[in-house]
């Protein structure tokens, strides 16, 4: 923080505007500090960076100012230079022999932004500190690995290995916990995900912190991110939520090299003027490291300004240009604009033009920005914005259009590469096809260094422990599932209420009460969980300063610093990263916690499909719940509410175990057993359940079912017609439509005469994961036996048709058609969703009782054992219009 050099000055300008306020009111005091501003920025007569404004291109940290670098530039170059080299050593040799690609410009722009963190500033964990947590970017991967092969954490067979995971121990392409589940922490290559991420990451450590579970005092979150990383909405899109949070425990690096992957972010403007203008807009606090040291002897030159003029002046794609084109065309373009910058950098060669190094590769400016960072006292989040240049010491390749897809470098620039960074070796070593990696010797001065400063800083960075103690989960005869595998009574009521009941019991629990996080999208009183508001409270970072209007009421809207939910808005992609970090809890801060996060099905995996995918890469542990799902569940909602997709959506995560309950036993043996895979058996998946807002009874559990609940089906009911054993059929349902399956069994028992088995399906996706893998085995395995699908085992007894019916597209349920042994029907509700009744929704979707029905006496009709007419008269008889228009097409 710049220190106030003259405080008795100070308070004189702050009495003069309190002056102007009392005599002239506000609007005055506005006026002519805008008056100043302005002519501070237009006059270019202010040589150091006075006050914190958008337009003058230069640093926040005036030099005077700045906390002086602690480490020993000399070795730290020297270790800067041997991970440039590795970095693009092992990218090189993996595109030589194996041609699988990789980046190398992005790490050779942020380079000095790594180095400087793991030297002075990010921290490991130990037994009293939990450590920082970085979010690295994704494509500076290279970089990383090349840091810890001099830490002799991977080893050149590793390096060697880069992009070649399915033998051996490979090197992930980018940051993949799953993939390397004691190395990486967070993925981030899918750009957008590790900001708007890191975000919700830090306000859930204030969260655990304020609720007393976890210590994080002191701790920092960082998140490295791209400028052309920033079009994304994901990146910006949260970034209010970080100031209204109060989140001074995140630091934002963007690594502005003014370049995306096709070209300049902002050729034709300033991306940094740009992002300071928005994280200003959202009060965060901004430090700019645009210029380098070798800037400041110039700029104490520029006594008449023209040369912060000419900075001001310049954009982007200017920039990129006069970097790619060399000292002598910037000498002749830049400085020679005015007269004034002439004169300035007369003496200086062409080579000292080319070498004026931007803010970011050097150590004294980041070092600077960095101690600001963390010693924030602001109590608010801080963005640092560091001009760097896209693929900084290759020749030829710096600030070029092409920098991005870099993968091979020739042998004269990689000498020259070489030269630039001092690195000892020969040119005959130097090869097309082999080029050599270079690690110093253990006991050099460097790789010394490099150690003594990580044991300082508690331990090697990036670093993931997945282990944790497991949880004591209740069993299903505890008080909090009992009540709901029991005939619960004569009171009608939906999934939804009956889950938000067993995420209340649960969180009274003793043992695990205090670790179950409810989170919701401004949707509580949808899902009916008003009830927990004034019980457990509602998170605040400030409590709750006002008296809300239902303060009277036994159950009123209660903010609270130690609240346990987190309501996060009208804000899906923050309430799934509010879960993820919770989910992720266990291995970033030691503790586990359960999230259960409820929300529109329609809402979930369709909006934030991509953090669904990072949470499985994540190896997340907790609950999704898919509220009032279905297709024809929620009605007179319409087009944009109804899910008829969110199961199959769900079945394309593979550690996602997903399941469409209808009963409250149902729900109640997934609940728990998911809670013991996930926390007992510590199995690398999370649960995503489908609810529904249809109020209607629940029967109790029937005996033997808890295998079949978990297995994806069971046998719900039998009904036997002992005239005709051959009049039979198989009735499969989930969900809310379910029900409906159960009617059609009574009507073809009482009006046809025709016997059935009605299946409650609890998961098609379960069912067909459980049969793919025994195909698999089965081919693999050639003569061995193989056990048969679960699916297979319970329709094939009986040799009649099977009719499955759903609220999902048809697709759902036709997955696992190939295990089906008999003839196979499937209704679903393909097309757009409608605004109307549920019964009128499901004659429209074809999918009601009276449907199943038709087609289940049209199957048997195709097996020649029922006479066509008493189809044609079922049609009638349940006034079915057969011309009426398909669904899916209108």
């Amino acid at each position: 923080m710049i220190k106030d050099l003259d405080p008795l000055e100070t308070k004189e300008w702050i009495d003069s505007i309190i002056s102007v306020m009392d005599r002239e009111g506000i609007f005055r005091v506005k006026y002519l500090l805008n008056s100043m501003v302005n002519y501070i920025n237009n006059s270019y007569l202010v040589k150091d960076n006075l006050i914190n404004n958008f337009s003058s291109y230069k640093n926040t940290i005036p030099e005077n100012c700045e906390k002086l670098f602690p480490g020993k530039k000399y070795l730290e170059r020297k270790i800067r230079s041997a991970v440039r080299w590795n970095t693009i050593a092992l990218i090189i040799r993996a595109n030589k022999k194996h041609n699988l690609g990789g980046h190398i410009s992005s790490y050779m722009s942020s380079c000095t932004l790594y180095e400087v963190g793991f030297n002075h500033f990010f921290r490991g964990k130990n037994n009293f500190f939990k450590g920082d947590l970085i979010y690295f970017q994704g494509h500076i991967a290279p970089g990383i690995y090349a840091r810890s092969y001099l830490e002799s954490r991977i080893t050149e067979k590793q390096l060697d290995n880069f992009r070649k995971e399915i033998k051996g121990k490979g090197l992930s392409s980018y940051p993949h916990p799953y993939l390397m589940p004691s190395y990486w922490e967070f993925p981030t290559v899918s750009m957008g995900l590790g900001p708007i991420q890191a975000i919700y990451q830090a306000r859930l450590m204030k969260y655990m912190h304020s609720r007393g579970i976890e210590n994080m005092e002191d701790r920092k979150v960082w998140a490295f991110l791209g400028d052309g990383e920033c079009d994304e909405v994901e990146t910006l899109g949260a970034i209010n939520v970080a100031s209204i949070e109060k989140l001074d425990n995140l630091i934002f690096v963007i690594n502005c090299n003014l370049q995306r992957l096709d070209g300049p972010v902002r050729g034709n403007g300033r991306i940094i003027d740009d992002l300071e203008r928005i994280f200003k807009g959202a009060n965060w606090n901004v430090i700019k490291v645009v210029w380098g040291g070798l800037w400041d002897k110039l700029l104490k030159k520029d006594k008449k300004g023209f040369l912060q003029k000419c900075i001001n002046e310049t954009i982007d794609g200017e920039y990129q240009r006069y970097q790619a084109l060399g000292g002598k065309y910037t000498k002749e373009h830049f400085f020679g604009k005015y007269e004034e910058t002439a004169k300035i950098v007369k003496n200086l060669s062409n080579k000292e033009i080319y070498n004026l190094n931007r803010g970011g590769h050097d150590p004294q400016k980041v070092y600077a920005a960095y101690y600001e960072a963390v010693h924030n006292s602001f109590g608010k989040p801080t963005v640092i914005l560091a001009h760097t240049i896209k693929g900084y010491g290759i020749y030829n390749c710096e600030s070029s259009m092409e920098a991005h897809n870099i993968k091979y470098i020739d042998y004269k620039t990689l000498k020259m590469f070489r030269d630039r960074f001092d690195i000892p070796i020969n040119n005959e070593n130097i090869k097309e096809n082999n080029i050599p990696y270079y690690k110093p010797d253990e006991d050099s001065p460097e790789i010394k260094y490099l150690h003594n400063c990580r044991k300082k800083l508690n331990g090697y960075l990036p670093k993931r422990n997945g282990k944790f103690v497991e949880l004591k989960i209740p069993t299903l005869e505890n008080k909090i599932f009992k009540n709901f595998i029991k005939n619960i009574g004569n009171r009608k009521i939906s999934t939804t209420l009956i889950c938000v009941r067993i995420i209340n019991n649960l969180m009274q629990d003793k043992t695990l009460g205090k670790r179950i996080v409810p989170i919701c999208p401004d949707e509580a009183r949808t899902f009916g969980m008003e009830t927990m508001f004034s019980r457990v409270g509602i998170y605040s970072v400030v409590g709750q300063k006002y008296i809300p209007m239902d303060a009277e009421k036994l159950i009123y809207y209660k903010e609270d610093k130690k609240g346990q939910i987190l309501e996060e808005g009208i804000n899906e992609l923050g309430a799934m990263c509010s879960w993820i970090a919770a989910a992720t809890s266990y291995a970033n801060h030691g503790y586990t916690l359960i999230p259960f996060y409820i929300y529109y099905s329609m809402f979930g995996f369709q909006r934030i499909g991509d953090l669904a995918w990072a949470a499985g890469d994540l190896q997340s542990r907790g609950f999704l719940l898919g509220g009032t799902s279905g297709r024809t569940t929620l009605n007179g909602e319409g087009l944009q509410h109804q899910d008829g997709h969110g199961q199959l959506l769900a079945s394309i995560i593979p550690s996602c175990r997903s399941y469409d309950p209808t009963y409250s036993y149902e729900l109640a043996v997934i609940l728990q057993t998911g809670l013991k895979k996930m926390y007992v058996n510590k199995e690398n998946c999370y649960y995503y359940i489908s609810l529904m807002n249809e109020n209607y009874l629940h029967p109790q559990m029937p005996e033997n079912s808890e295998e079949g609940i978990i297995r994806g089906m069971y046998l719900l009911r039998e009904i036997k017609i002992k005239t005709n054993k051959k009049l039979k059929v198989h009735l499969l349902g989930s969900g809310s439509i379910l029900r409906e399956v159960e009617y059609a069994s009574e009507i073809l028992k009482d009006t046809f005469n025709i016997s059935s088995k009605v299946w409650s399906v609890t998961s098609f996706n379960e069912l067909r994961r459980e049969a793919v893998e025994l195909d698999r085995k089965k081919f693999l395995l050639c003569e061995k036996k193989v056990l048969k699908p679960w699916i297979t085992k319970c329709l094939e007894k009986d040799k009649c048709p099977i009719i499955a019916s759903t609220d999902y597209i048809k697709l759902y349920a036709d997955q696992v058609r190939a295990w089906v042994p008999n003839d196979y029907y499937v209704l679903g509700t393909d097309g757009y969703g409608r605004s109307d009744t549920r019964k009128t929704l499901r004659y429209f979707f074809e999918v009601d009782r009276y449907f199943i029905t038709i087609i289940a006496l049209k199957a048997l009709n195709n097996k020649g054992l029922l006479d066509i007419s008493i189809v044609k008269k079922a049609l009638k008889k349940y006034n079915i219009n057969t011309n009426k228009i398909n669904p899916v097409v209108v």
